[in-house]
C-alpha cells in the first residue's frame, strides 16, 4: 500500500456517500437545494474521473467555476503570441496553450506556418531556451493563477540574477479572489458553497476565503485532489449549509497554511502589481491580474516588442463563458461533442487538460 492509496479507500467513500445522503435528507426536510462550485480545474477533472457527482444527493448541485487559467484567457493574448512568432521570436508556452483558439488561429497553426513555438513543462525550460539561444528573443507565455505565478516569477528572478537579457514575459497572470467576488456579485449565479482550490490556497492561504464566509454567508472548504479529499470537502460544505454555520474549513492542512506561502507572496509583490484583466465569460475585472512593475518593463514582452494587447474575438457559438460561470453544464452547449471535440476543440474548455468540457467528454456519459 502506498501513500496515495489511503486517499482512495472504497470503504471510506461509502462512508461519505452515506453522510452526504443524510445531509440530503436534512436539506429536503428544510425544503432546500444547495449549489456548490468547485473553483479549481484540477478538482473538476478529479470529480469527473472518479464519478463523484454520483455520490451527491439530488438536493446538492455541483457546478464548475473559472478555475482553469487556460480557459479564462482572452483570445487577444493568443493573437499577440502569434504576432510575435511571426516576427521571428521564439514563443515558449505550456502545452495546452498551443491549441487554444485566438481570434483567427491557434499557436499550433502558427507553428505549422513556420513560427518557432516551443512547449515547456516548467518555466525553467523557457530560461534554458533563452540561455541556449542568445541570438534570439524568447518570450514566455506566462499564463496562470497564483500557483503558477510564483514559479514563473522565481524563474524571472533567476534570469535577472544570471544576466539573461533576451527573455521576456507575455503575462496573463490572474488572481482567484477577484473572480470569486465577480461571481458572487452576479445576481444570476447562485453559490452556497465553494470547494476552494488546493494549489492556489497553498500560496494565498486559507484565510483568504474568510470574506466569503463572513460577509456573503458562503460555506468554504479547502480540499485536496484525491477522491476522498474531495468527498470529505463536499461533506464539510454541505454540513455547514445544513447547520447554517458557514465558515472556512481548511481540510488540506497537510499542504495549506492559514497565511499561505509568505516567501512566494513577497517574491510576487516585488515583481508584480495588480491590474485589470479580461476574463472569458466574466468580462473585465478590476485588479484581477498581476503585471510586471514599471521598473521591470524590459522583461515585459508587450513593451519590449512594441505591441498592445487588444480584446480578441470569441467564437459566438462557443458557450465556454457560460460554463466557466457555472450557469450551464458543458453538454448544454450545442457544439459539445458534435462540432467541438477533444481532437478538434472550438473552445478552451475542451482544449485544456483541466477544462470542464474536456472532463465531461472524457469521463462522463454523453
Amino acid at each position: 500500500m502506498n501513500y496515495m492509496d489511503g486517499f482512495r479507500r472504497l470503504e471510506a467513500a461509502v462512508h461519505f456517500r452515506a453522510r452526504l445522503a443524510g445531509h440530503g435528507r436534512a436539506l429536503a426536510g428544510q425544503g432546500r437545494k444547495v449549489h456548490l462550485m468547485e473553483v479549481c480545474g484540477s478538482h473538476t477533472m478529479a470529480i469527473a474521473r472518479y464519478g463523484i457527482r454520483g455520490f451527491l444527493p439530488e438536493q446538492v448541485a455541483l457546478v464548475s467555476g473559472p478555475g482553469c487559467p487556460v480557459c479564462v484567457t482572452d483570445p487577444g493574448l493568443i493573437d499577440v503570441a502569434i504576432t510575435l512568432a511571426g516576427q521571428g521570436v521564439i514563443v515558449a508556452t505550456f502545452g495546452d496553450m498551443v491549441r487554444v483558439p485566438g481570434s483567427h488561429a491557434t499557436l499550433a497553426k502558427a507553428r505549422a506556418a513556420g513560427g518557432r513555438i516551443e512547449i515547456c513543462y516548467s518555466p525553467l525550460q523557457a530560461l534554458q531556451l533563452a540561455i541556449h539561444h542568445p541570438e534570439s528573443e524568447v518570450v514566455f507565455l506566462a499564463v496562470g493563477f497564483e500557483t503558477t505565478i510564483a514559479p514563473i516569477v522565481a524563474m524571472l528572478d533567476t534570469a535577472m540574477r544570471q544576466g539573461v537579457a533576451n527573455l521576456s514575459l507575455l503575462t496573463a497572470f490572474k488572481l482567484v479572489p477577484p473572480a470569486l467576488d465577480a461571481l458572487l456579485a452576479d445576481p444570476d449565479i447562485r453559490i452556497d458553497g465553494l470547494l476552494c482550490p488546493a494549489h492556489v490556497s497553498a500560496i494565498i492561504g486559507a484565510d483568504a476565503y474568510r470574506p466569503y464566509a463572513e460577509r456573503h454567508g458562503v460555506a468554504c472548504v479547502v480540499a485536496g485532489f484525491e477522491p476522498l479529499d474531495i468527498l470529505y470537502g463536499l461533506d464539510g460544505l454541505v454540513e455547514q449549509l445544513v447547520t447554517n454555520k458557514p465558515c472556512v474549513d481548511n481540510q488540506y492542512s497537510r499542504v495549506v497554511k492559514a497565511e499561505g506561502n509568505r516567501q512566494a507572496q513577497r517574491l510576487m509583490a516585488h515583481y508584480l502589481e495588480p491590474a485589470a484583466a479580461a476574463w472569458r465569460g466574466l468580462g473585465s475585472i478590476p485588479e484581477s491580474a498581476l503585471v510586471l512593475r514599471r521598473q521591470f518593463a524590459r522583461y515585459d514582452a508587450l513593451q519590449r516588442h512594441g505591441l498592445t494587447l487588444q480584446p480578441g474575438r470569441h467564437n459566438p457559438r462557443c458557450l465556454c463563458g457560460e460554463v466557466l460561470k457555472g450557469k450551464i453544464r458543458p453538454r448544454e452547449c450545442s457544439l459539445f461533442g458534435v462540432a467541438c471535440l477533444p481532437e478538434q476543440p472550438l473552445g478552451p474548455c475542451m482544449v485544456s487538460s483541466e477544462g470542464s468540457c474536456a472532463a465531461e467528454y472524457k469521463y462522463e456519459e454523453c
